[in-house]
């Protein structure tokens, strides 16, 4: 008996606090903006606080830790670029890019569902 209520709770939808959490690990890569490396410093400390606790922010965290890691390589190509021109248009073409699937991202969360983001290479699993 105890089995199958273990597996109803693990089947039922993530609560208030666990779409909170897991949109706040999307919505904090937007630090990245304003302080260096803010995009993956503070998706990692979310995700470390909350991820034993909530599925979805395990999911989640692990997801924009992932993307904003590739984001940040992405751009560090561009900016060697940038002596060859093209790089300009690729970093307001990236910081574009970034800032577009993060909300996206955080809305999918919000709504207890999981996102996945495009152009990510998985380094955290």
């Amino acid at each position: 008996m105890e089995s199958a209520n273990q597996s109803q709770a693990s089947m039922s939808p993530p609560g208030k606090d666990e779409t909170m959490w897991a949109m706040f690990c999307h919505l904090s890569t937007l630090l990245g903006f304003v302080f260096p490396f803010g995009n993956i410093i503070a998706p990692m400390i979310l995700w470390q606080m909350k991820k034993d606790e909530y599925p979805l922010v395990d999911d989640q965290g692990k997801e924009a830790l992932n993307f904003q890691i590739s984001m940040t390589i992405y751009v560090l190509i561009a900016v060697i670029l940038v002596l060859m021109a093209i790089g300009i248009v690729l970093l307001i073409a990236l910081g574009l890019f970034d800032l577009i699937v993060t909300v996206i991202a955080a809305l999918n969360a919000a709504n207890g569902q999981k996102y996945r983001y495009p152009l990510s290479i998985r380094f955290v699993k």
